[in-house]
């Protein structure tokens, strides 16, 4: 019988990821930035290639930098927080995030305040006392910036945070901030998550609980 390999981090909290790792959105997302691009004549394959788990603004600025990002990003969000289909809780996202004690846990997200706290009611998770999002940095991901304040929030040391993410952008984040990183594979296939200091298929997977300490004890396996 083939003993299965469990890595264990110790951590004093645990910063989330929002759409791909607590929130299943990626087709509402995926589906409205490709009739955002189709509408503005804009090659709908160079959207999609980095829209997931960045700041919205930022693909506008890359992709249509003669359009007003600011303007084009109100219209998009407002349209995917009403863009209900096929959204849905992760499977074992509730179950995870209440075994976290409170205060211990946040979401720092690409997404806006608005579509966040959309997101989570319509999956019916309770809403951190902590959420960075995309309104609150200058820098999105893979900027270290959104995880660096959202540790801070928190009131803990970077080093002593661990990241869950579905995206590598937000991998390169957290390791710039000085944060392990456990990689979902929601969005992108394990080869693509590389980065992150353990991989997992779903949230299960991840079992929280403390040690002798009074720190967070993280088995992932």
């Amino acid at each position: 019988m083939v003993k299965k390999r469990v890595t264990t981090f110790r951590c004093a909290a645990i910063l989330f990821d929002l759409d791909g790792v607590l929130v299943d959105s990626t087709g509402s997302v995926s589906r409205q930035w490709r009739i955002w691009a189709r509408e503005r004549g804009i090659d709908e394959e160079k959207v999609i290639a980095i829209a997931h788990g960045v700041r919205a603004v930022e693909v506008v600025r890359t992709v249509a930098p003669h359009l007003d990002a600011e303007a084009e990003v109100r219209s998009l969000e407002k349209r995917e927080a009403a863009d209900h289909d096929g959204v849905s809780v992760m499977p074992g996202a509730v179950d995870l995030v209440r075994s976290i004690p409170e205060g211990c846990w946040c979401v720092v997200t690409s997404g806006s305040r608005h579509l966040a706290a959309a997101r989570l009611q319509l999956a019916g998770i309770p809403a951190p006392k902590v959420m960075i999002t995309a309104d609150d940095v200058a820098n999105g991901k893979p900027h270290p910036e959104p995880y660096l304040k959202g540790a801070e929030s928190l009131g803990v040391d970077p080093v002593e945070c661990l990241v869950i993410e579905d995206a590598p952008a937000g991998i390169r984040a957290a390791h710039a901030g000085g944060m392990k990183v456990i990689g979902l594979t929601s969005t992108y296939a394990a080869a693509m998550l590389g980065e992150a200091d353990a991989v997992v298929s779903k949230l299960a997977q991840i079992r929280v609980g403390l040690d002798g300490t009074g720190k967070l004890e993280v088995n992932v396996g």
